[in-house]
């Protein structure tokens, strides 16, 4: 018996910098998970209203670990 487990789907989340306004981040996010651009970046917009400090950081920290794709 073999528990192995073979994925076909091999997704990384990155930077989209084809789509990018600002450094790519939600792009990126938008594109892993198969989502509007659009809806990302609101949420983006509005949990940076909700709770500045952290989703700014959040948001350096991102595009300063993610790789680009291009």
């Amino acid at each position: 018996m073999s528990y192995e487990r073979n994925y076909s789907v091999n997704k990384t989340l990155s930077k989209d910098t084809l789509n990018k306004k600002l450094s790519g981040v939600c792009s990126g996010i938008a594109k892993h998970y198969e989502l509007p651009r659009l809806v990302v970046r609101v949420a983006a917009v509005f949990a940076l209203i909700t709770f500045p400090m952290a989703t700014g950081v959040a948001y350096i920290v991102a595009s300063i670990l993610m790789p680009s794709k291009y």
